[in-house]
């Protein structure tokens, strides 16, 4: 294994994170999740199909994706929205922070862990993944304070992680040896320079961005976005400087000092990279996890993870319940910043090279917890976002249109198209009608049928028009599924909304003697994939549907057939 080239194994991980995508989206499990599965089945952990080595030198690329997250994560802190934001988040982010700090610190110390050990893992604990949780906040398309509340909490909680720790690492490696006290205010001092020269850089960059986004236009400024991402993070590595804040920081002096509809725009132009990237990212990420360390973390794992679990959720529970925010946020904001990962990482291996015992001890525990935090995290911020109704029905439920079936069918219909074998203009003849192809085995909606069977049922057809059906079986109205697709997904609903009110006036119908032809023309006139065919003598009652794409396939072996007939007439 290992003798191929590393482009081989950006196939593979591509491919891979392809079908791992698909899959995420038939058993509803975030995107994220799914990928970081395909990668610790291809790592050593299971298969072992990719080269360690491959990992490694891929790992620049994972970088350069965390810095774009974070820098768009950077994007959404305007200080207008801040300051209509900071004064009800802040105190539910102090509120949370301390909570999961002392729960883990006081916890570990009940079950056994030494007072150092504990209190480190009390800071680690606090930070959360921003990768994760913006990735998958970003894959559902929601909107509403848990999105708001959980993008700023992250930024808050990975500043405050690094810099508790980095001061509480210096102070227990001051008072277990015999250290002097400048060589604290020294360890502080070069903390204090860290932190400084990351957000100088990020700054900096910014400014740059905006000033380059003005002067530079059309397709060299994605080259221009991307040169000075780069830079920056290059810069952070050869300088050991934490490029979690630049980025941080990048982004948030690009939101205040572009011109405000330029953002969105910088987002844009970036998106398709960040998208590539992050499908490596977490595809090696989950090639990297060590599914055994969760065994070996032992009981002090074990803690580590519920202890943190009932910080997040309490922390917010209760402080939320006291400010009187709305019942979704208390009940779902803590479940959204389950993910940890890259911080904690970080700095668990910072401890390493610092400390080997302690430090070992802490990257024992913080890479058998990630195992858990990186699976189940995306899992729990989706289903926040999902039950706090904040989702597009279109990320709630799985819904496809058409089938690979009807899909090939049109492609090959495209492909003829393309030689001149047949016209985009040419329809059926006139002398087959609609009842030599409808489908009489598709029931509508009942209009008494409420939200939930309404999503059942789109869930299960593959049309994007669904009828709505009266008691007498008559057509009242449809369903298309783009109308509802961007409308937000909220299970409190469920049994109040009936099909009847989703419903939209019935623009056009189909009688089982109308010709193909006829049929041809209205759905060519309009975006319909099916119409409705009903009776002309029990006005509109439903007798089935008639597909697009089954009048295509009519088409096609008619044409070919009568290809064959002219053929042979000519010889």
């Amino acid at each position: 294994m290992g003798s191929w080239h590393i482009i081989f194994t950006l196939g593979i991980f591509l491919a891979a994170g392809l079908l791992s995508g698909t899959l995420g989206e038939l058993f509803r499990l975030p995107k994220v999740t799914a990928y970081l599965l395909i990668g610790v089945i291809l790592g050593p952990a299971v298969f072992g199909v990719i080269p360690h080595e491959h990992l490694e030198e891929l790992n620049p690329l994972a970088d350069l994706a965390m810095a774009l997250v974070l820098f768009n994560l950077g994007c959404h802190f305007t200080l207008s929205r801040l300051k209509r934001l900071f004064h009800r988040v802040l105190p539910i982010s102090l509120s949370e922070i301390l909570a999961t700090f002392f729960a883990v610190y006081v916890g570990l110390m009940l079950i056994g862990e030494s007072g150092s050990a504990a209190i480190l893992l009390g800071t680690l604990a606090i930070a959360t993944a921003p990768a994760t949780t913006i990735l998958v906040l970003k894959e559902m398309e929601s909107e509403g304070p848990i999105s708001e509340y959980t993008g700023i909490m992250v930024a808050i909680n990975n500043l405050v992680s690094i810099i508790a720790f980095e001061i509480i690492f210096v102070a227990v490696y001051f008072f277990q040896s015999d250290s002097q006290v400048a060589s604290a205010f020294t360890q502080l001092g070069h903390l204090s320079l860290d932190i400084f020269g990351s957000i100088f850089i990020g700054v900096f960059g910014g400014l740059m961005i905006s000033y380059g986004n003005a002067v530079i236009k059309g397709s060299r400024r994605i080259i221009m976005l991307i040169a000075l991402i780069a830079l920056a993070l290059g810069l952070c590595r050869t300088t050991g400087l934490p490029y979690m804040l630049t980025f941080l920081a990048m982004g948030f002096t690009v939101a205040n000092s572009l011109v405000e509809e330029d953002v969105p725009k910088v987002e844009t132009e970036l998106n398709p990279l960040t998208g590539f990237l992050c499908v490596l990212f977490f595809i090696i990420h989950g090639a990297e996890l060590e599914p055994e360390r969760f065994i070996h973390a032992g009981l002090i794992g074990g803690g580590y993870i519920v202890l943190r679990l009932l910080g997040k959720y309490f922390g917010v529970f209760i402080s939320a319940k006291v400010r009187k925010e709305e019942p979704e946020v208390s009940q779902w904001l803590g479940t959204a910043l389950f993910a940890q990962a890259g911080a904690a990482i970080t700095l668990s291996a910072i401890a390493v090279s610092r400390d080997p015992v302690l430090g070992g001890h802490l990257q024992t525990i913080i890479l058998g917890s990630v195992v858990f935090f990186e699976i189940v995290g995306p899992i729990m911020i989706r289903q926040s976002v999902l039950r706090a109704g904040e989702v597009p029905l279109i990320h709630a439920i799985h819904h496809t249109a058409g089938d690979p079936i009807s899909e090939f069918q049109a492609m090959i219909r495209r492909f003829l198209v393309s030689f001149g074998l047949l016209s985009e203009n040419d329809q059926p003849h006139d002398e087959i009608n609609v009842e030599q192809l409808y489908r009489k085995n598709v029931k509508g909606i009942l209009q008494t049928a409420t939200f939930n069977e309404v999503i059942s049922f789109i869930e299960h057809s593959h049309d994007n028009t669904f009828p709505v059906i009266g008691s007498n079986e008559e057509v009242v109205g449809v369903i298309r599924y783009q109308d509802l697709s961007n409308t937000l997904f909220d299970p409190k609903i469920g049994s109040l909304v009936r099909a009847a009110d989703l419903a939209n006036n019935l623009e056009t119908v189909v009688y089982p003697d109308d010709s193909l032809a006829l049929v041809w023309s209205k759905f060519r006139e309009g975006s319909y994939d099916c119409l409705p065919v009903v009776s002309r003598e029990q006005p509109h009652r439903m007798l089935g549907v008639i597909r697009r794409w089954e009048i295509l396939k009519y088409y096609i072996k008619g044409h070919r057939s009568a290809q064959g007939i002219d053929t042979k007439q000519g010889h």
